[in-house]
């Protein structure tokens, strides 16, 4: 049950996505990687087998001399050392040939290959070398790692996921270099997950007895109390290997542990039940970075709705208010429907108006070209100034936040329309225009409406709505309308004369519902550059939430 557990906690967090450039990101981004690699090479190895020998990983600074140390440990130099940095490339597992069997599998460390016999000295390619040794009693492993500070980066890492699947610490460091930064952060993290923790403070010379005293007190200060601290005086080494006497410390150690079965098991279990411990806080701190990605996606993406909604307002506004229109446009509009004479004429002499309309309207079928081009450059002007506008405003409200801030930087710039917006919009506003034009046919389909529409030409009598749509202020009444430009209701009482008052309302109604979702349309695509960005880095749903759940259910499961 516990297994399962573990499994869902850590396909949860693997899952998690951390993309976005916060605070809390990079601590979350390390914690993530260290608790998915701990279950898979040391949580659920450890739980399935409870009965292999306990792994001991040897660690410490470049120079700090864990390799001569494990050498002489064994008795014959299977890791190599030297003068040259970085020296231990490939980690050496030693244990004794009985032991061979638990580590020749994926068991621990299944992303490593494999090698067994003679070492090659640490510089072969990236894997784990086996290396069976009778100086070493069964049920106890010794694997020496990397350097944690190499000045490779692929060997610090490969240190780190060694010492997550470690049973147990054995840190070296030196008489010299004890105070230093990264191998107390390395305590720290030993301290943090509850692995069991063994010092060796290496080539201590004679003179130099009170180091021993400070290093203790500063692991009682760092909450290390109980740290095992093993004492190794300073000497030369004979053929590679420390001499016997100044092993000694050492050696006695690790012999008692080797001949106590008890202790052993003891070891495994506390490291065990410290790592299990240690998620809580870890996933806890994860989930909350999640969190805090998702409120940051949210920000970022209202940030974008309320930009694009009000580039929507503006041209619903720009429609409603006639400032769409050129004054032109509305001057040769007035020419085509008239003054009052024409409203006179409308009340009953329609066959005069036939003939007027029929001369402006519907040679060859067509509207007059001069209102109806001007027209759809208008609706195409606004729509492209409002989207600039609402590029340059979403890149704004994005730099003003880090997350945002940092996804603009590693993208093209799109602080302006897109190249696309203005053939997108033509091709938009041509179909707004057939949309109206069947909108004309379908309400002049009987027969009496029929031959008063013929008079002014479906053509014309759908630039007429588009007309009437971009110059009312308050959507078309029934009464007088005010019109852009001092232009009077001509355009509404010609409609009316043709297909009645109710039919024009739901005529210009429905033109205009359906410009405005064109809009939507187009704006959309327009938002969607930003969007299309945040996708790359913003969280799924259900992470924090999945994660919260797995703890809870791992608790139970303890």
């Amino acid at each position: 049950m516990i297994e399962g557990a573990l499994i869902e906690l850590r396909d949860a967090l693997a899952s998690v996505e951390l993309g976005l450039d916060l605070a809390s990101a990079p601590a979350a981004r390390h914690a993530r990687a260290e608790v998915v690699a701990q279950v898979d090479d040391y949580l659920l190895p450890r739980l399935r087998r409870m009965d292999a020998p306990l792994l001991m990983v040897v660690g410490g600074s470049t120079g700090a001399g864990k390799s001569t140390l494990v050498n002489s440990l064994v008795g014959t130099t299977v890791s190599a050392s030297g003068v040259l940095r970085p020296t231990t490339r490939a980690p050496v597992l030693a244990c004794h040939p009985d032991d061979l069997r638990w580590f020749e599998d994926d068991r621990i460390l299944p992303g490593l290959s494999r090698t067994t016999g003679a070492a090659s000295g640490g510089g072969g390619a990236a894997g784990l070398e086996l290396v069976p040794t009778e100086r070493l009693p069964p049920g106890l492993a010794l694997l020496d790692s990397p350097d944690i500070d190499s000045v490779v980066e692929a060997n610090r890492m490969l240190a780190a996921q060694l010492l997550a699947a470690a049973d147990s610490w054995l840190f070296v460091t030196t008489a010299a270099r004890y105070a230093d930064a990264v191998p107390w952060d390395l305590l720290h993290a030993a301290r943090d997950r509850g692995t069991a923790l063994s010092l060796v403070l290496n080539r201590v010379p004679p003179e130099a007895g009170e180091v021993a005293g400070h290093l203790e007190a500063m692991l009682a200060e760092q909450g290390l109390v109980g740290t095992q601290l093993l004492v190794v005086e300073e000497t030369v080494p004979e053929d590679g290997l420390l001499p016997a006497e100044a092993l000694a410390p050492v050696r006695g150690w690790l012999d008692a542990l080797a001949d106590d079965a008890q202790a052993r098991a003891g070891l495994v279990r506390r490291t065990l039940e410290g790592a299990l411990d240690s998620l809580g806080p870890r996933v806890r701190a994860v989930e909350a970075a999640a969190a805090e990605q998702r409120e940051a996606a949210a920000e970022l993406g209202e940030a974008l709705d309320r930009v694009y909604a009000d580039a929507r307002a503006e041209v619903d506004e720009a429609v409603k208010s006639g400032a769409l229109l050129r004054s032109e446009v509305l001057a040769r509009w007035h020419e085509v429907v008239g003054t009052g004479d024409l409203m006179r004429a409308l009340e009953n002499r329609i066959g005069w108006l036939r003939d007027r309309l029929r001369a402006a309207f519907t040679g060859g079928g067509s509207a007059d070209p001069e209102i109806e081009g001007a027209v759809l450059a208008g609706v195409e002007a606004v729509v492209h100034a409002a989207a600039d506008r609402a590029a340059e405003r979403a890149a704004g409200a994005w730099r003003g936040h880090p997350a945002g801030r940092e996804l603009l930087a590693g993208a093209p710039r799109i602080d302006a329309a897109s190249s696309a917006l203005r053939e997108a919009t033509a091709t938009e506003v041509r179909g707004w225009q057939g949309y109206v034009f069947d909108l004309v046919r379908e309400e002049g389909a009987g027969k009496r409406t029929t031959a008063r529409l013929a008079s002014l030409g479906v053509n014309g009598a759908g630039l007429t709505v588009m007309i009437a749509v971009f110059a009312s202020t308050g959507g078309l009444t029934g009464a007088e309308i005010v019109v852009a430009g001092g232009t009077s209701a001509a355009g509404q009482k010609l409609l009316e004369a043709i297909f009645g008052d109710q039919a024009v309302r739901t005529l210009a109604a429905r033109a205009r519902t359906d410009l405005l979702a064109r809009v939507d349309h187009l704006l959309g695509d327009e938002a969607e550059r930003y969007r299309a960005l945040l996708a790359t880095a913003a969280p799924q749903a259900g992470g924090p939430e999945r994660l919260r759940a797995a703890l809870d259910e791992l608790e139970r499961a303890r």
